[in-house]
């Protein structure tokens, strides 16, 4: 069993390898997701290897073992059912589900994660988008593409969002984008790489380079 921290780890890890370009992942890429410092994130890593959870060496840097994959998986999908349960059953809204679910997420039951799923119907998603790995270890594959690389004049939809901190996400609530919401590019801005979009039926807003970058869409 691991301790809180080291599942944030393996949490993180986890994260940073489905959003990095490269598969490497490095103790620099994992001190600014967690916001420790490198003496901090060198002795966990040294941890995490110890138990066999990972492995690690300067020019591959951190990988998973299979063990280290599976607890990653196991807290990833406790995580994001959370997240679903939290906004379908109580109320909450996006912005607000994902530091409740940080906590709810280190609950340790051996039943608690696929119980949740059998109540909340097998959902594929969360509320951001996410996919939700399945009991077995699979996880729903998407195919997306973020806002900033759909051309001029095309429609497209939202299904999910790379930034979930709660600025963007009450920030999308003002404009009221969400999962599901079609938008229209109309014009991409040479000077910044900012783009003018029609949000549904509305009039045209402009949006910044760093907002079409965090949103994830279909074409």
């Amino acid at each position: 069993m691991q301790t809180l921290s080291e599942e944030n780890y393996l949490k993180a890890i986890y994260n940073i390898g489905h959003t990095s370009t490269t598969e490497k992942i490095s103790l620099t890429a994992m001190a600014e997701a967690l916001g420790n410092n490198p003496a901090s994130v060198i002795d966990m890593v040294r941890k995490l290897a110890d138990k066999k959870l990972i492995s690690y060496d300067k020019t591959r840097g951190v990988k998973f073992t299979e063990k280290g994959r599976k607890a990653a998986l196991l807290i990833v999908r406790k995580h994001r059912l959370w997240e679903v349960f939290l906004q379908e059953k109580l109320g909450y809204t996006w912005d607000e589900i994902h530091d409740i679910a940080e906590q709810l997420e280190h609950i340790q039951h051996p039943e608690l994660a696929d119980r949740l799923d059998k109540y909340l119907g097998f959902p594929q998603f969360d509320p951001h988008g996410d996919p939700i790995p399945k009991s077995n270890g699979e996880v729903p594959v998407t195919s997306t593409t973020t806002l900033e690389e759909v051309e001029p004049g095309k429609k497209c939809t939202v299904v999910g969002v790379k930034d979930t901190t709660t600025p963007f996400l009450q920030y999308l609530k003002q404009l009221e984008v969400g999962i599901g919401t079609k938008i229209t590019t109309v014009e991409k801005i040479a000077y910044d790489g900012s783009l003018v979009i029609k949000i549904g039926s509305g009039t045209n807003t402009t949006v910044s380079k760093k907002f079409t970058e965090n949103i994830l869409v279909t074409k």
